[in-house]
């Protein structure tokens, strides 16, 4: 990751994420990576962090947030909402900011199109690797109700 200028970083974008998801703050978050470590997606996208996109819209990083492609990969699972310390799910804070990113036109209509494509590929994905988290012992509050039949039939 390049230096991070902070004379062009927006001090107000974490407070407002903050407020977008309900939360007083997302400073709870330290980081710690238990997001990432459960992430299913990040199996497949060595890219995508939660942990590190949550740190960057903490030190106020709007432009590089909300013109990442990253922000687009997270299948809203809440795998991470289930192993975070702090009760901060990062498939609410990618929702808010894939919203926040085209009301601010940081994404064009061709770029969601295209998304369509890969949408259905990162719910099976998701599915496919919950499932086999399950199978090995994960616990966790899964929002999807076939997530919580396979926990309790084991």
């Amino acid at each position: 990751m390049d230096p991070v200028d902070l004379k062009s970083t927006d001090h107000d974008f974490t407070e407002v994420v903050a407020k977008k998801i309900g939360l007083e703050k997302i400073r709870p978050c330290y980081t710690c990576g238990s997001c990432t470590g459960v992430c299913p997606v990040r199996e497949v996208v060595d890219d995508f962090d939660p942990r590190r996109l949550i740190h960057m819209v903490m030190l106020g990083m709007k432009k590089d947030v909300l013109s990442s492609d990253l922000i687009w990969f997270c299948c809203l699972c809440n795998s991470c909402l289930s192993v975070c310390p702090q009760g901060i799910g990062f498939s609410r804070i990618a929702k808010e900011l894939q919203k926040m990113a085209v009301e601010e036109g940081y994404v064009d209509h061709e770029f969601l199109k295209g998304l369509e494509h890969v949408k259905g590929y990162l719910q099976d994905l998701c599915r496919s690797t919950m499932f086999k988290k399950v199978r090995n012992g994960f616990r966790g509050p899964h929002k999807m109700p076939c997530w919580q039949k396979a926990a309790k039939d084991k």
